[in-house]
């Protein structure tokens, strides 16, 4: 699989220099009073709300890909609103992990206001899938908290 490059309007973070981004990165959260090895981990951890014995595997999982897929095994015991609350949550989850690691703040910052692309060829959803037409919420979202963290900037100076 070829990456493409950065450019002056566009940031791909899929496995590249802004990889930071991608939530199989190695940040750790503490989510829900617990902590977490990825954002990966937090997300499936509030995609199975209500069931605690799929959420204490998550939080054992010995990597992201373990999570994955132990989160693609139990599907059919997600949260019945997960459709309806999931980009919610992972915002919720992206600002902690810029709240929590300066380091990821500063890489956001530094993308100033070029376009954010989750360069996976996989997920259509959070990235932009095989074809380049999918929905990237995932960098949608990032920016939206770069937005923020910006807004908030400003009025500090």
């Amino acid at each position: 699989m070829n990456y493409k490059l950065d450019t002056d309007t566009q940031v791909f973070f899929y496995e590249q220099e802004f990889y930071v981004f991608s939530n199989f990165s190695a940040f750790t959260l503490l989510w829900d009073g617990k902590r977490m090895d990825t954002s990966e981990v937090a997300y499936h951890y509030e995609k199975f709300s209500g069931a605690s014995d799929i959420q204490r595997d998550l939080l054992n999982a010995t990597s992201s890909h373990a999570a994955y897929k132990l989160a693609q095994e139990h599907r059919d015991r997600a949260r019945k609103d997960w459709n309806a609350v999931k980009v919610y949550v992972m915002s919720d989850i992206l600002q902690a992990k810029v709240d929590q690691h300066p380091y990821v703040k500063q890489k956001l910052l530094e993308t100033g206001d070029r376009e954010l692309i989750e360069d996976s060829w996989r997920d259509d959803f959070w990235g932009w899938g095989e074809n380049e037409d999918g929905k990237n919420m995932l960098g949608k979202l990032w920016m939206q908290v770069r937005q923020g963290l910006q807004y908030n900037d400003y009025f500090d100076d």
